[in-house]
């Protein structure tokens, strides 16, 4: 039951929705149905994937979340070396059964699950270590939140190079790489004592924010270019814009402070979803 726990708080509840939306409204938006592809593919975006993505972060950035205060609970679990192993076994062997059951809907959807799914692992994985690379961070961080739209999409048959699709596949690119440089703000200091590059740690707090209010902005210009009520997406973009321009002075010294501008995001998250959601209710004019 303990490592049933330490399996449960890695792999970040309160972040499962985050990735299981994203597959499950663009397959249902796409395809229409109610089928296994959606069950089985929701599922595994919700508790499987997370894992795997969470997991694996949690055995390799151990030495860093030592010096992280804010490890240990919602935001990141601290994992005890003596779980490392069955943390990865679990990550692995609940996962990749999971997307090999789902490789065979077509070339194009295998093709994104696994490259998806590759850019979770290598993100955290020791002798790829993504994560340790500026920029490439944040652009990896958001394919952890894109890949499975993209996969829905595929797997609904839908055109992805259409330009709609393309716009709101950028949209959320950029909504996702500013979410990541926002969240390394915080880390500077613990990832710099444990010798972790960043974008954050590369050129330092304020521009990191800077850059996140950048991307924000201009994931929320996109979506005003959304045809019809689906441009009303933009505002959610708003209150994002509003807590990291709290931020803008910050400073490495007091990196920490922008925590309170992420935990806000967690919840925000929420709300967006759910803007969302009320927005994409309802026939496709």
């Amino acid at each position: 039951m303990t490592l049933v726990k330490k399996l449960f708080w890695s792999s970040r509840p309160i972040s499962w929705i985050n990735t299981a939306f994203p597959f499950a409204a663009a397959y249902f938006l796409g395809s229409g149905e109610v089928d296994w592809i959606l069950i089985l593919g929701s599922f595994f975006f919700l508790i499987p994937y997370n894992l795997l993505m969470y997991g694996v972060n949690d055995v390799f950035d151990y030495e860093s979340d030592l010096r992280n205060p804010r490890k240990g609970g919602i935001e990141g679990a601290l994992l005890d070396p003596r779980f490392h192993k069955p943390t990865l076994a679990w990550s692995f062997g609940l996962s990749m059964p999971l997307a090999l059951s789902l490789s065979f809907v077509n070339q194009v959807a295998t093709g994104l699950l696994w490259l998806t799914i590759f850019a979770v692992v290598a993100y955290s994985l020791k002798g790829l270590r993504f994560k340790e690379i500026p920029f490439l961070d944040s652009i990896t961080s958001a394919m952890h939140f894109v890949g499975p739209m993209l996969v829905g999409l595929a797997m609904a048959d839908v055109a992805i190079d259409q330009p709609i699709i393309m716009l709101a596949v950028l949209t959320f690119f950029l909504w996702g790489i500013a979410s990541h440089a926002f969240g390394a703000v915080q880390d500077v200091k613990s990832d710099r004592e444990a010798g972790i590059k960043s974008i954050a740690t590369v050129i330092g707090a304020r521009k990191t924010v800077a850059f996140a209010f950048l991307g924000y902005f201009l994931a929320g210009m996109l979506a005003s270019y959304f045809p019809d009520r689906y441009a009303f997406i933009a505002l959610a973009a708003l209150p994002y814009l509003v807590v990291v321009a709290r931020e803008l002075s910050i400073s490495d010294e007091d990196c920490e402070r922008a925590n309170r501008g992420w935990k806000k995001f967690i919840w925000l998250n929420f709300f967006a979803g759910a803007l969302v959601s009320a927005i994409l209710i309802g026939p496709i004019s």
